[in-house]
């Protein structure tokens, strides 16, 4: 009766049941729905747009050679029979390089005081005639005639003197040259001619050369345009023998700076006309004889200054089918992606010509994850982060060569702009 009456209850009410089940459901998906918390918004690094008097650098590629070179070059015929130096070493002005057989000059220099020493007497007995005949000549006992002709024997004695004097003083020198000494200090080259080789002033190929390398020089081609652009500055360069001191900067080939700077000056007279480039050069100290002739080198050249540019660290650049964009947060902290323009880069610093203001924040960590119209958590980036001028705040990173021509800015105005 009992299991009869509560299946009786079921059976007369089922909807009581329906309805507490539904009530009960509601109330579990609203006590669910009240546990998830909403995220956060997503966390990114920001920098805010500054102002800074950026250089405008132009870049080049040149190569290094000695502030002298010099061909070593026989200068009178005979065999070599010594080499006095080692190759690669340095040598000082007047060390002793090669020797040519000197007994051939030698034995000129004995005929030529040979031949001094009978002019000397030949003159010698003309004198004594002409002291003999003149007092003669008053007394009528010797003609005019003997005596003129022993005056013109004096004179010619004279000048035969004198040539056997400078036959002997050129015999000297030959002999000289048979010692041949470095004109300059430097570094010395290798060998081009070598022991028992006949050599003489009409080869074609040097002994050897001999550079000075501190200071050196580096030598690199400047466009045609590049000099129509800044006539102005290398006439003045011309004038003062020289731009400003201390303006270049040498890259080695590995990518390291070279720690000393240099000073330019227009080298070449005329445009080569199958490369449109004028040759410019570079002096450079070099005390640790670390460069020599021949190497590969960058220069780059500052030939003027941007005026309260605006940078923002290069790695909040981002490149997209050769746009330049930024990702910046708003006053409302929400992100807006804009497209800039561009022009050199300084350091880690990228100089923005268009684009952004002063004091706007752009993101330069967590730009991947964010979209425009996101909300954002924007926190200041770390130093590292931050960009940087090079480590000596004078020198700036070229830009690409492309932008090497660019127009010389109106401080007064914006920075122009340019290609990234």
């Amino acid at each position: 009766m009992t299991g009869h009456g509560r299946h009786g209850v079921v059976g007369k009410d089922p909807v009581v049941w329906v309805t507490r089940a539904f009530v009960c459901s509601a109330l579990l998906f609203a006590c669910g729905r009240g546990d998830t918390p909403t995220p956060p918004p997503p966390e990114v690094l920001v920098v805010e747009v500054a102002r800074r008097d950026v250089p405008l650098v132009a870049e080049f590629l040149g190569t290094t050679e000695g502030y002298v070179d010099a061909d070593i070059r026989a200068q009178v015929a005979g065999y070599l029979v010594s080499r006095d130096y080692q190759e690669g070493s340095l040598v000082s002005k007047g060390d002793l390089l090669f020797r040519i057989d000197p007994r051939p000059f030698q034995a000129a220099l004995d005929q030529a005081n040979g031949e001094l020493g009978r002019a000397q007497s030949m003159l010698e007995l003309a004198r004594l005639d002409v002291n003999r005949y003149q007092p003669l000549v008053a007394q009528g006992a010797v003609s005019r005639q003997e005596y003129d002709t022993a005056l013109e024997r004096q004179r010619s004695g004279e000048a035969a003197l004198q040539a056997a004097r400078a036959a002997v003083e050129k015999a000297k020198i030959d002999r000289g040259f048979t010692q041949i000494r470095s004109p300059i200090d430097g570094i010395v080259g290798v060998a081009i001619r070598q022991l028992g080789d006949f050599v003489g002033p009409s080869d074609a190929k040097p002994l050897t050369t001999v550079s000075q390398i501190d200071p050196i020089r580096v030598s690199f081609p400047v466009s045609e345009q590049f000099y129509l652009q800044y006539s102005e500055r290398i006439r003045d360069a011309m004038r003062n023998r020289g731009f400003r001191e201390g303006a270049e900067q040498l890259i080695l080939a590995d990518g390291t700076v070279y720690p000393h700077r240099g000073t330019g000056y227009p080298a070449g007279r005329e445009v080569d006309p199958l490369t449109g480039t004028i040759t410019a050069k570079g002096v450079f100290p070099n005390p640790d004889l670390l460069l020599r002739p021949g190497q590969y080198a960058r220069i780059r050249v500052e030939m003027d200054v941007f005026k309260d540019a605006l940078v923002v660290p290069q790695r909040a650049v981002q490149d997209l089918q050769g746009l330049s964009q930024l990702t910046l947060v708003g006053a409302d902290d929400k992100v807006e992606v804009r497209t800039v323009e561009t022009g050199t880069v300084w350091g880690t610093l990228q100089v923005v010509t268009q684009g952004v203001a002063p004091g706007e924040r752009v993101v330069v960590e967590g730009f991947q994850k964010v979209r425009p119209g996101d909300a954002v958590m924007a926190k200041p980036a770390p130093v590292e982060l931050a960009g940087a001028p090079p480590p000596n705040a004078a020198v700036a990173t070229a830009p690409p060569p492309a932008r090497a021509a660019s127009p010389t800015p109106d401080p007064a105005a914006a920075p122009p702009s340019g290609g990234k």
